[in-house]
């Protein structure tokens, strides 16, 4: 079996911006040509929120290339120069693509690396690979959509797996009803409902404000409900200072921090990035209701400081229990489909890695977002997009993704040359 000298789990924004800083550094690490597994039939950026009018919240300069390399050819300019579209889109005056451009764009870059990713498989699990009682490869093993089981060998690992949907409580038993559905399938799944009448959207934030929209200009007579526990939708602090915590230098300042600090800071700027929609959007629903007071129409409804007690499926509807956290009141409410805007985890790499559980420990990272391992684990293992507990709230975020991979690129060259000394230090003992 081939072993590769690096794995990538996943082929989003993240690996397709390391992808990108290999690369080009390729006359410096000749031998670090990795592999990447990908469990999407094809490339495809949140395709079911890819919705009319949405647009970028991150600078377009803020992409896989520019704040590492602005001489990338895998830049967002060039990708414009390349489509013909550069003047037209200086035209604009924007720094804020529509996220389908922003699609194309990551799709474009990705295009350019079709014969190192592997699309089509979900990875399962990853397993030491053991000799002389250390681990010296990581066995990636994974599954095709025919469900063929298909294993390779790595000397490192990089996982950049996104996050998976999270779930209230109150609905996990309703996972597999069709009528309640999460944001991040929401395009695919609203189109099995074209006849509903009455939607609730249940979360605070950015999808939650985009599905509301499209729902409102979708159908033309349902009710639609925003529901959140919140007392109004706040707006994301874009202001320049504010802005800062997403540089790629604040993160050193975030990582040298103590950790009760740096949960302060995280939850100092939590709503720069969570539970907070652009202003632009937060006026078009203003707007939205406004105009129904005006015609005297209460078609849809925002049901602020309002929490979902218990969900309920039955034939004719999931019925939700709601209190109004301002009266104590509880009433029920009957809906054809409720939509979850309810972000994500980001703890799934601890399941694909449990089999190395004890060579992990509590899966803490150093600064160069490499997972802490004991001794006898050679393979390095790095996380993107799980490390915003350490890193800082950019992590999630495209802000530093081509910073990141730089710093990862130089890490797993310095892994390298440190593996060859090793080995060369071996073989002298040997022949002695």
């Amino acid at each position: 079996m081939q072993i590769h000298p690096l794995i990538g789990i996943g082929f989003g924004p993240s690996n397709i911006a390391l992808a990108i800083a290999l690369k080009e550094r390729e006359c410096a690490s000749p031998g670090m040509q990795p592999i990447f597994i990908e469990k999407q039939a094809r490339f495809a950026w949140h395709k079911d929120m890819l919705l009319e009018h949405a647009h970028m919240q991150v600078s377009f300069l803020k992409d896989l290339a520019t704040l590492r390399n602005p001489t990338s050819r895998f830049t967002f300019i060039n990708y414009l120069h390349e489509k013909g579209r550069l003047q037209d889109f200086i035209n604009l005056k924007t720094f804020f693509p529509s996220r389908h451009e922003f699609n194309d764009y990551l799709a474009w870059a990705a295009s350019k690396f079709e014969d190192r990713c592997i699309y089509g498989q979900e990875v399962i699990e990853v397993l030491p690979e053991e000799r002389n009682g250390r681990v010296e490869w990581l066995r990636v093993r994974s599954r095709d959509a025919q469900g063929s089981v298909h294993e390779r060998l790595g000397q490192n690992l990089v996982m950049s797996i996104g996050g998976t949907p999270s779930i209230p409580e109150q609905f996990k038993h309703l996972r597999a009803d069709a009528r309640v559905l999460h944001s991040s399938s929401y395009l695919r799944s609203i189109a099995g409902h074209p006849k509903a009448l009455r939607i609730a959207v249940v979360g605070a934030g950015q999808s939650a404000a985009e599905i509301f929209m499209d729902l409102h200009g979708r159908y033309a007579t349902a009710e639609i409900d925003l529901i959140m526990r919140a007392r109004s939708i706040r707006p994301s602090d874009d202001s320049p200072f504010v802005n800062e915590i997403f540089n790629a230098d604040f993160v050193d300042h975030v990582y040298s921090r103590p950790q009760d600090e740096r949960g302060a800071l995280l939850r100092e700027f939590w709503h720069t990035n969570y539970a907070c929609p652009d202003l632009e959007l937060i006026e078009s629903i203003f707007k939205v209701f406004y105009e129904q007071k005006v015609r005297g129409d209460t078609r849809h409804r925002f049901l602020r400081r309002h929490e979902v007690q218990d969900a309920r499926a039955t034939s004719d509807g999931i019925h939700l229990g709601l209190q109004d956290l301002n009266s104590g009141i509880r009433h029920g409410v009957r809906y054809d489909v409720v939509v979850l805007a309810t972000g994500y985890g980001r703890e799934h790499h601890k399941t694909l890695l449990a089999p190395l559980a004890p060579y992990l420990g509590d899966f803490s990272v150093s600064r160069d977002y490499q997972v802490r391992t004991t001794p006898e684990c050679k393979p390095a293992i790095f996380l993107q997009g799980a490390c915003e507990d350490s890193h800082g709230l950019s992590d999630t975020l495209l802000s530093v993704t081509s910073v990141r991979t730089g710093e990862i690129g130089d890490a797993l060259l310095a892994t390298q040359e440190e593996k060859s000394r090793v080995a060369r230090m071996e073989q002298l003992a040997l022949q002695a």
